[in-house]
């Protein structure tokens, strides 16, 4: 058993929301539109659950780039009618990122642009490369400089230092290098690039609006401008886009796809579709998944807002319990408390999550989430829902323990924080003091994707932070084990 005494104050030292995984970014590019700027600033501030640190946008008007990056969100920098003037042109590319590679520093703002010996180049990459390090190291010994510490900017001087001809080939000739998963977007003087890896482990998709070909990693970043949704660009598919049309290339051996499965869970907008599934359904069915594997004997389903939202919904209606708001969200929350003092922390999930007491008191509740990371946020709001009133709380996830660091462009926590990697079920609802805690199963969560279940053999989705099966290399892991060991057998000698 646990002894929660002898743990450390869950929240000491962290922001009140840092018990959730974030997503590295979200891109959005335009080929060929008078309003190029204000449209992927519009796109940007569709994709802005996808990153919240900064944003950056890259436009060209026929003879220069220009340039706008940012620390913050979109509408703090983008909104003002001055800066989208500074982004003259019809074509534009613009990021928005969270932080997984690189930390937050204004240098590690992307879309990254470089002045080639053919011209200028702009790259905006979501995902994480597994091998950037490695990479890196081999480039700086070769005369390259780095001016951020993104692994995103190897990306740019692979392509720099490519011996190919011409501008294609040279991309191609980069990303074959990359080990990973990376969905990316690149503009030049002449051609706007997408790309998605073998695997297919972020989204890129494309769209259309008056003719103007789009790439953006969301189908919601085009109804917020009014573009037609196109189609997914496949994995390892390669589209370029110029004034004449668009080519489709395959320059990659084919291979199993392994799309994010979390990107269903948490990641997307639940109003995107995603790889031809829409992500609210899909959650509802997650839902009614949950609530067939684990029921519980309760009055009310509550969510945890936003994210529980629509697999509580789906739980309620298959449960035939009753759906209600026990847990209002303040949507005005920003980051004036990452760094507050302790009797503020400690008043952090109030910031954003409130008890509805009306709802609550007396009642036997389920709470519904997507996911439990360190369990932090999970205690408080349990107990906070307690002190309403509520005269048990069952707590149900809509996804299986999240066990395992993710290297591929999602904020995880070392695997040693993982509340799931070092607990038990029972264990972690002794921790977070419920009356009973249940997961969603692995193959629950492939039923509520139409699949039968998992495939242990072949996985059909990158499912890595709740089974550690890795669909790549994760060369630099490897380099810093090798380092430690040798360091290890270096001390014993």
């Amino acid at each position: 058993m646990i002894d929660r005494n002898a743990l450390p104050d869950p929240l000491a030292g962290l922001p009140f929301d840092d018990d959730k995984l974030h997503e590295e970014c979200g891109v959005f590019g335009v080929f060929g539109h008078q309003d190029a700027a204000a449209l992927t600033a519009l796109g940007l501030h569709a994709l802005q659950h996808r990153g919240q640190e900064a944003a950056g946008i890259v436009s060209f008007d026929g003879v220069q780039f220009h340039t706008e990056r940012h620390v913050g969100l979109v509408g703090d920098s983008f909104t003002a009618r001055p800066v989208i003037d500074r982004l003259a042109g019809t074509r534009a590319l613009g990021h928005t990122r969270y932080a997984t590679h690189g930390g937050s520093l204004e240098r590690n703002i992307q879309p990254f642009f470089a002045e080639f010996s053919g011209g200028g180049f702009a790259v905006a990459h979501n995902g994480n490369l597994t091998n950037a390090l490695s990479l890196r190291d081999r480039l700086q010994r070769h005369g390259s400089i780095f001016q951020s510490t993104s692994d995103t900017e190897v990306i740019l001087h692979l392509v720099a230092t490519s011996r190919r001809e011409r501008l294609v080939e040279k991309v191609i000739d980069a990303l074959r290098e990359l080990e990973g998963a990376w969905s990316l977007v690149c503009l030049s003087g002449k051609k706007m690039i997408g790309c998605r890896d073998p695997l297919g482990v972020r989204p890129l998709i494309l769209g259309d609006l008056d003719g103007a070909p789009i790439l953006t990693s969301e189908s919601c970043a085009l109804d917020i401008i009014g573009a037609r949704f196109v189609r997914d660009i496949e994995p390892g598919e390669m589209v370029v886009v110029t004034e004449t049309g668009i080519e489709s290339l395959r320059p990659f051996p084919p291979a199993k796809p392994r799309f994010c499965i979390f990107e269903y869970v948490y990641f997307s907008r639940p109003d995107s579709t995603v790889e031809g599934r829409g992500v609210y359904e899909v959650r509802k069915k997650i839902g009614a998944e949950l609530a067939a594997e684990s029921p519980a004997a309760a009055d009310l389903v509550v969510p945890v807002p936003d994210s529980g939202t629509p697999a509580a919904i789906g739980f309620a209606e298959a449960a035939a319990i009753p759906f209600e708001l026990g847990i209002i969200r303040n949507h005005y929350v920003g980051r004036t408390f990452i760094e507050p003092s302790d009797a503020i922390r400690h008043m952090g999930v109030r910031l954003k999550h409130n008890a509805n007491r009306d709802v609550l008191a007396g009642k036997r509740v389920v709470l519904v989430d997507d996911s439990i990371v360190r369990g932090t946020t999970s205690l408080k709001i349990v107990q906070m829902v307690r002190d309403a009133g509520a005269r048990e709380v069952h707590m149900r996830i809509a996804s299986p323990p999240t066990t395992d660091s993710c290297f591929y462009g999602v904020d995880t926590p070392e695997k040693s924080k993982l509340i799931a990697a070092r607990m038990s079920v029972a264990e972690m609802a002794a921790y977070i003091k419920v009356d009973s805690l249940a997961f969603l199963s692995m193959d629950g969560l492939y039923r509520a994707l139409g699949k039968a279940r998992r495939d242990a053999a072949q996985p059909q989705f990158c499912d890595a932070c709740f089974s550690g099966d890795y669909p790549t290399r994760l060369t630099d892991m490897e380099r810093r084990d090798n380092v430690r060991q040798l360091s290890l057998l270096a001390e014993a000698g």
